[in-house]
């Protein structure tokens, strides 16, 4: 394997001077994340976030629970299982001591750990929500991170008071989800449109420099 490494690196280099940092850094997800409400930064320091949470939760609470973080706009939510209220605290205490963390939700609730029945079952919930939210009208789907937990769906993302009632509703009305939580930031119609304006100046000011290097 290790003989194949300098031609990796050539390659990653060569397309380096042609592609914008973050398409290099997620292919698709770079364009994803040109349609994000966040900044570049701040999804990256939310993924700061999310790796400081599973590395920072002392060991003894993380070896005997089952626990996710979710990170956005520097909001975090944690969903899973703890044995008793104090290592539920203590996970919850020691996520809102990471630097740069605004708030967090915890939504851990008190038992055994899931079975892997129950997460495959979660994973599959998220998807089916995620393609309702892609056919609804009005909505665009890559505004909203859904996260699901025991059959409980969670939405986070920037977004409306109208889109959050478009996304809510659409995720009630799909099988197998028990809950809908709302985490939601609502900001006005004005700041949506603002943002998402910026979002495509952005995307075509990477376009233009991709073509300007390639020429």
């Amino acid at each position: 394997m290790k003989r194949f490494q300098p031609l990796f690196l050539s390659l990653l280099l060569s397309l380096s001077a042609c592609v914008p940092v973050a398409m290099i850094a997620g292919g698709s997800g770079g364009m994803m994340a040109l349609h994000d409400r966040r900044s570049i930064g701040t999804q990256t320091d939310d993924e700061g976030i999310e790796w400081k949470a599973i590395q920072q939760v002392p060991e003894k609470y993380a070896s005997v629970s089952h626990k996710n973080y979710t990170s956005f706009n520097r909001r975090v939510l944690i969903t899973g299982e703890a044995p008793n209220e104090s290592v539920r605290q203590g996970i919850g205490d020691a996520v809102l001591a990471i630097k740069g963390v605004k708030e967090v939700y915890n939504e851990m609730v008190l038992g055994e750990n899931s079975s892997l029945a129950s997460r495959s079952n979660d994973s599959y919930i998220t998807s089916k929500v995620k393609s309702k939210l892609v056919d609804t009208k009005n909505l665009s789907a890559n505004h909203i991170k859904v996260i699901t937990e025991a059959g409980v769906v969670y939405l986070m993302g920037i977004v409306n008071a109208h889109e959050a009632q478009l996304a809510t509703e659409a995720a009630r009305v799909v099988s197998g989800v028990k809950k809908v939580v709302s985490l939601f930031e609502i900001v006005s119609e004005e700041e949506t449109r603002q943002i998402d304006e910026s979002m495509k100046g952005s995307a075509n000011t990477s376009s233009s420099n991709v073509l300007q290097t390639e020429n």
